[in-house]
């Protein structure tokens, strides 16, 4: 058998796992959720976002799917719901601060709080490019800034409760600060960043308009940052980093009131961001987010994971 067989072989046999993971029901044990449990999953109108949301829901929560253009997140309703599934939807652009505390506000009138975010919304990196820069500003403005305006509005909206709340930052491993292909080229900053003594908000956040700055004086093509879809590849960067800040900023809550906030990647998924030239059905790609979501027992906090496996940042 050749190597192109075998890794057919191994990839096939993945997906079975997989999808035999997700029929076999947690235990009374290990099932800490029931149907009031409220999650929320961002972006969730198409994609990996409503697979996210669709297992979630599959499992017995109550979903809560939020889109940008609120017409397409009430047909993204209307298909779980005629699925049987326990699934509203709410508009919510994570650009937009008003957006933001609207939705918040909506939260605590119709909720009381949330169990589960998922934050999911964000920009892809542009596909005709490897070193695309022409959106830089909307990409890290979305998937940096929106995901931390979202973390920071919900989480004094997080349930109170002995198994703990749950943020999943969905990621990517072109993000990661050490990857072999696609490194954080100025040594001096990765190094800074991944130091838990000198990692700061404030430093994610002078990071990303220093590469901003750099992109508008043309100078992002020095090597100092990663090679590969490079806006996006940043703007995952600080999502990493800022998941790690967050959870050494949570580790001290008392018992009860614990959060726990980890991130994963979904791997180069079959969806239309990706022009459907991924190499991964959008189940498995949304399969290790439910399972982090979703974690029996003692969750962990602060990590980096794919296929359901932590991974190095």
């Amino acid at each position: 058998m050749g190597r192109k067989e075998r890794a057919k072989e191994r990839r096939e046999k993945r997906l079975e796992d997989i999808a035999e993971q997700r029929k076999i029901p947690y235990t009374d044990q290990q099932r800490w959720w029931c149907s009031e449990t409220i999650a929320v999953v961002t972006g969730a109108n198409r994609g990996i976002g409503y697979e996210i949301a669709r297992q979630l829901a599959v499992h017995g929560l109550n979903v809560i799917i939020t889109s940008r253009d609120i017409d397409n997140g009430r047909t993204a309703a209307k298909a779980l719901q005629e699925e049987g599934l326990n699934v509203s939807v709410h508009q919510l652009d994570i650009l937009d601060p008003d957006s933001v505390k609207m939705f918040a506000e909506w939260i605590c009138e119709s909720y009381g709080g949330i169990d589960i975010l998922v934050n999911n919304a964000g920009v892809n990196f542009n596909l005709g490019s490897d070193n695309s820069v022409e959106y830089a500003e909307k990409v890290i403005a979305t998937n940096y800034f929106g995901t931390k305006r979202m973390i920071e509005t919900m989480i004094p909206l997080m349930k109170a409760s002995t198994s703990g709340a749950r943020i999943v930052n969905v990621s990517s491993r072109l993000g990661r600060l050490n990857g072999r292909r696609n490194r954080l080229g100025d040594v001096a900053l990765r190094q800074e960043l991944t130091d838990e003594g000198t990692l700061s908000e404030e430093l994610i956040d002078r990071t990303m308009a220093n590469f901003l700055e750099e992109v508008k004086l043309g100078s992002w093509t020095s090597g100092l940052w990663p090679q590969m879809y490079t806006d996006y590849s940043v703007s995952k960067l600080a999502v990493n980093a800022y998941t790690r800040l967050m959870a050494k900023a949570l580790s001290n809550r008392s018992e009860g009131q614990q959060i726990y906030i980890n991130c994963y990647c979904p791997g180069w998924v079959k969806t239309a961001m990706t022009g459907w030239a991924g190499n991964s059905p959008v189940e498995e790609g949304a399969d290790t987010g439910v399972w982090l979501a979703l974690f029996p027992g003692q969750p962990v906090s602060g990590k980096f994971f794919a296929e359901r496996r932590e991974i190095n940042y």
